[in-house]
């Protein structure tokens, strides 16, 4: 196929996905180990997550593009580089105040599909655990669990469910794929700062020393230096009596928790059901052996939490 009727691939970033779908909680209650083919090898039954409320960072389209003379009406002209298209789509997408952008183009052969093409999905869940309300600035873009969550609990129960299985537990009524077999290469939870992230007081100090103490001199002993305050600060002070208190106006933060979880593909509501069922576990309403053998509706994990982390093809690199 000559180059000027290439099929420019164009991934968004903060794209909503708006498609609604019906939702329901009922499904079969049993998780069972399949030795074989993997019948997920059949793309096109993969079920996207396309609920309102779903996020993406980095989602794929493809376009057909054809570029036509002004002068000479008829005639095909090559086609605009890849970053003529980012620019000017970019500039439509900024000017009607879009909350989408594209963040990278590229020719692709005719025969590219954005769904079908794909090789593997992978999904970030953010979970935010705490008994203080979500900030405004989290709304809508996580679930917040107001219960602690064990995260070991929760680590082992992923280890419970990687694998190639019958996934029947986790798909939702309204799945429509011809089969439940999916192989989830990956299913971790990994603990990391809230967000949006700005340093206490102790960090700035501490950040302010390291800076001027780069130009200090070499001889300065380690005792003359002060002790040094890792991780995460919620403004913490201390009162007459030697109690550590949080600071007044200072909001605590929430323990945050993301969930990644990534295959081929995946089942309708999948990666949802599978964080309900991790945040039981993480509670203790269900033990880490109840994760693969599920015989009572979890609480499907809402969509706001949910994000495309990325999407991968076999695709030669831009030149």
């Amino acid at each position: 196929m000559p180059a000027e009727q290439s099929t420019p691939s164009v991934p968004q970033i903060s794209h909503q996905l708006r498609n609604q779908r019906p939702e329901s909680p009922r499904r079969p209650s049993k998780l069972a180990k399949i030795d074989g083919g993997d019948f997920s090898d059949d793309v096109e039954e993969e079920e996207i997550e396309s609920d309102a409320g779903v996020h993406a960072l980095s989602n794929v389209c493809h376009v057909d593009i054809e570029r036509i003379s002004k002068r000479k009406p008829g005639e095909v002209l090559p086609p605009h580089e890849p970053s003529v298209v980012k620019r000017a789509v970019n500039h439509f997408l900024q000017k009607n105040e879009g909350d989408m952008m594209v963040i990278d183009v590229q020719c692709v052969p005719s025969d590219f599909h954005a769904r079908y093409k794909a090789q593997e999905r992978t999904y970030f869940y953010r979970l935010l655990s705490g008994k203080e309300p979500l900030s405004t600035f989290e709304k809508d873009r996580a679930w917040h669990v107001p219960e602690e969550l064990d995260l070991l609990a929760v680590q082992k129960a992923c280890q419970v469910l990687i694998g190639h299985h019958d996934f029947s537990s986790f798909r939702a009524a309204a799945c429509q794929a011809k089969s439940p077999i999916r192989t989830l290469e990956e299913l971790t939870v990994t603990e990391v700062a809230s967000s949006p992230y700005f340093p206490s007081l102790l960090e700035r100090e501490q950040s302010n020393y390291a800076t001027l103490g780069s130009f200090s001199n070499s001889n300065k002993s380690e005792t003359d230096c002060p002790p040094c305050v890792t991780g995460p600060s919620n403004q913490l002070i201390e009162n007459s009596g030697g109690e550590v208190i949080q600071g007044f106006g200072i909001r605590k933060r929430h323990r945050c928790f993301v969930v990644t979880a990534r295959a081929r593909s995946f089942l309708y509501h999948q990666v949802r059901l599978l964080v309900g069922v991790l945040k039981s576990v993480g509670t203790g309403d269900l033990t880490v052996s109840d994760a693969k053998n599920v015989s009572a509706a979890s609480p499907m994990a809402p969509a706001s939490g949910l994000y495309l982390g990325h999407v991968k093809y076999d695709l030669s690199p831009n030149i």
